[in-house]
């Protein structure tokens, strides 16, 4: 590995709880803890909140080992467990936070991660495929990660087990006279090459993702008896906490309201498109879109294309012209509308995740994470702290998505009052459409000024330059259908390499 830049984490490796337990010991205590850890697991279950357990270490061995002791001292059936590999192929197509977004337990359950993003990162710096600005950026990432999740209201046990540098140097003097060599593999031999470097790397890596919402617990590995032990009793006061404690509120202040004008008031409701034109600008720009996809799914582009708007605005029949254009094979359309118990059991975040698309297939939402701080946030359906710190989740979700590949295209189609009424009352009359109105939608524009409020701050804080806002103006439903063709069709052609073919 080349050496780094020097470190200035605090030492938290020589703060590695250390100690021995005698067998007998050891015997003695470990009935009541096995109990006290099954009968904790079962009441989890009824308190409402998830703990998530993360192992890793500079003692991978010993990680594996402790994992599989977790295992058989819990009741493994309520166990969301994994063991992260490095991503396989299909995996790569996504995101990479997409794989630990759909691990996450749901509220009551405990999980238990071996290994994961950090030790990843770690991995890949000691091969030197990281340099350390990346690693810098991917320990920021992960720590937004995780203050979210303490917000949702997880307890989060962090593991380190620890070996010093003389005690790594014992195993591997050992393995290479063919002692356990079985257990080890290229990294653990890196790490004994340049301990020098690679203590202060970890130090620094620990200390900048410490935080009294995801602690770091510290365990030599040197005992094995001593490690299991101790872990076992941070593992039942994680649950204890989660069963007695109500969820943490943010720690963070909250932004002030915006005081922005609304952009929605600068939008001319008057363009108009006349039928004749419109089926010409519709078919030229539809038969652009087939190709730009094509070529976006060799590119291993993924277009996410977002549909908010005031209800009757027309997103279905954008959505449906823009389907038409493509082959059905290149696309998924998924509505939002109110969560599902499934989905309340999980990070407010999570049902969007699960929804991605792999590189190179376009995803549209009808509605999305916008709903948390537009209609959850009018209807008192999220607290203000949970609105307020949506803000920085959504823009921070949709810059994720940019990083990877992804071209964010976010789309509000606007309409006037009076024509929403007119709409509403078409639509009763319409076999087809009667479905599509409910006193919901009646009660839901009694409170406009509220949702116009809300849209402002909306488009204030969360339009930026990969994930920009394209506010259309829908009182005519064939110049909105064109424009936003128009908008994806411009962005593809930005986005992609070469000339149309």
């Amino acid at each position: 590995m080349t050496r780094p830049r020097a470190y200035t984490g605090a030492r938290m490796l020589e703060a590695a709880e250390k100690g021995k337990l005698a067998k007998a010991d050891y015997e003695a205590v470990l009935p009541g803890l096995r109990t006290d850890l099954v009968n904790a697991q079962y009441e989890l279950r009824s308190a409402g909140r998830p703990v998530l357990v993360t192992i890793a270490g500079d003692d991978r061995p010993g990680a594996t080992a402790l994992y599989n002791v977790l295992h058989e001292w819990l009741d493994a059936r309520y166990l969301a467990s994994h063991a992260w590999a490095p991503p396989d192929p299909g995996e790569e197509l996504y995101p990479p936070f997409w794989r630990y977004w759909r691990a996450l337990p749901p509220k009551g359950a405990l999980g238990v991660w071996l290994g994961g993003w950090l030790q990843s990162r770690l991995r890949l710096r000691l091969e030197d495929a990281l340099d350390d600005g990346e690693l810098a950026r991917s320990l920021d990432q992960y720590r937004r990660f995780e203050v979210l999740l303490a917000a949702e209201g997880f307890v989060l046990l962090k593991l380190w087990i620890h070996l010093s540098n003389k005690q790594h140097a014992k195993r591997l003097a050992k393995a290479s006279r063919g002692k356990g060599e079985w257990r080890l593999d290229e990294n653990d031999w890196r790490i004994g090459d340049d301990p020098e470097a690679w203590t202060p790397l970890v130090e620094e890596v620990l200390a900048r993702t410490q935080s009294d919402a995801a602690p770091w617990l510290v365990v030599s590995g040197a005992n094995e008896r001593h490690r299991d032990v101790t872990v076992g009793r941070a593992v039942l006061a994680a649950l204890g906490s989660a069963c007695e404690e109500k969820a943490r509120a943010p720690s963070a202040p909250l932004p002030p309201p915006s005081s922005a004008p609304n952009p929605l008031d600068a939008v001319d409701l008057t363009a108009e498109l006349p039928y004749e034109i419109y089926k010409k600008r519709l078919a030229k720009r539809q038969r652009e879109l087939f190709g730009l996809v094509n070529r976006a799914e060799a590119a291993g582009l993924r277009p996410v294309l977002v549909f908010q708007g005031w209800d009757a605005a027309g997103k279905g029949g954008a959505i449906r012209r823009i389907t038409h254009a493509i082959d059905a094979r290149d696309y998924r359309v998924v509505r939002i509308a109110a969560p599902s118990e499934e989905e309340r059991r999980h990070p407010w975040l999570w049902r969007f995740w699960r929804h991605l698309t792999p590189a190179g297939r376009m995803v549209i939402f009808d509605r999305s994470w916008y709903g948390r701080v537009l209609v959850e946030r009018v209807e008192g359906f999220a607290s203000e702290a949970d609105w307020r710190r949506a803000y920085d989740e959504i823009v921070d979700f949709e810059a994720q998505l940019a990083g990877a590949g992804s071209l964010v295209m976010k789309f509000f189609l606007h309409i006037d009052a009076d024509e929403q009424i007119r709409r509403f009352r078409a639509r009763e009359h319409t076999p087809y459409k009667k479905y599509k109105i409910t006193e919901d939608d009646y009660r839901n524009r009694e409170k406009r000024p509220a949702y116009m409020e809300a849209a402002a701050e909306m488009f204030a804080r969360t339009g930026t330059e990969t994930a920009p806002w394209h506010l259309v103006p829908a009182n005519d439903k064939r110049w909105a259908r064109v424009a936003v063709l128009d908008a994806i069709c411009a962005t593809l052609r930005r986005a992609l390499p070469g000339k149309a073919g």
